[in-house]
């Protein structure tokens, strides 16, 4: 479930396909990101799963996978999401 939602803020945000989108996509290599979409991304997703992302995680977030891997790891893996893809229930930590 976290995948596909990154993959919905990256195609939106990159304006690309979601299936063009992989784990092993690179931020800047492959979606041509700056330090600015970065910090837009990053926003975004701490928006979404109500999370709080410090500057020291951004610096080693370089693929679809880490931001993937921070997400999970950091929400405790219990994000449920409504059909629309809202937040149902996060158990996040603090």
């Amino acid at each position: 479930m976290v995948l596909e939602k990154i993959k919905a803020i990256l195609s939106e945000q990159f304006d690309v396909e979601e299936d063009s989108i992989s784990l092993e996509t690179n931020l800047i290599d492959d979606l041509g990101a700056d330090s600015l979409d970065v910090a837009d991304l990053l926003a975004s997703i701490e928006d979404e799963f109500e999370i709080e992302v410090p500057d020291e995680a951004i610096e080693n977030m370089h693929t679809v996978n880490d931001v993937v891997e921070y997400i999970s790891n950091n929400t405790n893996g219990t994000i449920d999401l409504n059909a629309d893809n809202t937040i149902l229930e996060s158990n996040t930590l603090e």
